[in-house]
């Protein structure tokens, strides 16, 4: 339920219709729009990447996991409410609100995430991790529907919203804070946390989570097949943050859709993510994550090749779509690999890095890319830097032995 609440903030805001709307509809002009937007997903993968790893320390040493979660989520609940507010010309204070929201986010994932190897055994993990990302898909579906039927589509506006200024736009975020705060309610009242006896005072638990940081970075290194994980997601995953940061604002920009195109075309994505996630989850128990992410990484190169090259609207509808059924089965995938490689009492340090592994670099394709927009004036030429992205990390990925990373976890 916490995926099928979240996913609401990934796909109206990161992916479909926030930054479409950011890049038309408060920045002055298309290309300032992409190249802006580019920043405000580099400067929250920075802020995520020095900030995943302590926090996941702290949360372990104290055993705080499921408050942080709270807190996580509360902030990037306001921040979401508060992103009503910006209009026309307003870049930076849009961009400071989105930063706010999507680093609370993606924090709020690191200690989510780290529940799941104590809550499903090491022969059900995929399919739980899968379940948990199809739902995902599902509540991110269902509210871009709702944002459509309530928001975008009537004529004139319900709830007396002001068209001229685009507030019934801008209200879809509303509707996501709400659809988080209410669907987030199970995960906090029936998941339980492993307490810890005597948790120290805040000035020592900053020092211990330091020197924690310190010795897990040390220790992580000598869990080879957990190293080569994080590192070769360090890359591919780069390429799917990109996918998902400007996969609405390149249906805009390159094939001139609407808000509603844009929308409508992102509940077929989800869709097509939703059954890709939940199919290959079990496809994952059977043949393994190592070969799941390789299989999507190599469908994934395809869809986005053809995105690239082709000009016509079908075939861009025929991409979206590859894309849709490999992403979900690719994040989920990683996911619950790294919960078959983790020791007990380490998920919330390891799925530090692990959300460390997905920003430490995440600036570079959003920066690649708008940079490469803004050279060729042409956004073709700035998505193809997620193809090379996607080569890399399955490249290194190939060097992940997976049975040897189950067996030093001490789990199997």
């Amino acid at each position: 339920m916490y995926d099928f609440a979240n996913s609401a903030f990934t796909t109206l805001v990161v992916t479909f219709v926030y930054a479409a709307f950011f890049t038309k509809g408060i920045a002055l002009d298309e290309t300032s729009g992409t190249k802006l937007w580019s920043m405000g997903i580099t400067i929250s993968a920075v802020i995520i990447a020095l900030l995943s790893p302590f926090m996941g320390a702290m949360a372990d040493r104290g055993g705080y996991r499921k408050r942080y979660l709270a807190i996580a989520t509360i902030i990037c609940i306001a921040a979401t409410t508060v992103l009503f507010f910006p209009q026309k010309g307003q870049v930076y204070f849009a961009m400071t609100v989105f930063i706010i929201a999507n680093v609370a986010f993606e924090m709020a994932n690191v200690f989510y995430n780290a529940f799941l190897p104590d809550i499903a055994p090491p022969d059900r993990i995929g399919r739980v991790s899968g379940t948990g990302w199809a739902l995902g898909y599902i509540g991110g579906l269902l509210c871009l529907v709702a944002g459509l039927v309530l928001f975008i589509q009537p004529d004139p506006a319900l709830f007396g919203l002001d068209v001229s200024t685009n507030a019934n736009i801008r209200a879809t975020n509303l509707l996501v804070a709400g659809w988080f705060a209410l669907f987030s309610i199970p995960m906090f009242l029936l998941v339980k946390d492993e307490p810890v006896l005597n948790p120290p005072p805040a000035g020592q638990l900053i020092r211990e989570a330091k020197q924690d940081l310190i010795r897990v970075f040390k220790e992580i290194r000598n869990y080879r097949q957990v190293f080569r994980l994080l590192v070769a997601r360090l890359v591919y995953n780069d390429a799917l943050i990109t996918i998902f940061g400007f996969g609405g604002v390149y249906a805009t920009v390159v094939f001139d859709f609407t808000l509603k195109d844009v929308i409508i075309f992102g509940i077929a994505l989800n869709l097509a993510a939703g059954f890709g996630a939940w199919a290959l989850g079990h496809l994952d128990d059977k043949f393994g994550g190592k070969t799941t992410i390789l299989i999507s990484i190599v469908g994934l190169i395809g869809a986005t090749l053809l995105a690239v090259f082709t000009t016509s609207v079908f075939w861009f509808w025929v991409s979206g779509i590859g894309v849709g059924l490999l992403a979900g089965p690719n994040q989920s995938a990683s996911r619950s690999l790294l919960g078959r490689f983790t020791p007990e009492s380490k998920e919330n340090e390891f799925y530090g890095f692990f959300a460390f592994s997905g920003k430490f670099t995440a600036f570079l394709g959003p920066f690649l890319l708008g940079y490469m927009t803004e050279m060729f004036g042409n956004m073709r030429a700035g998505i193809a830097v997620v193809v090379i992205l996607f080569i890399l990390g399955g490249v290194l990925l190939l060097r992940v032995d997976e049975n040897e990373g189950k067996t030093s976890s001490g789990r199997v």
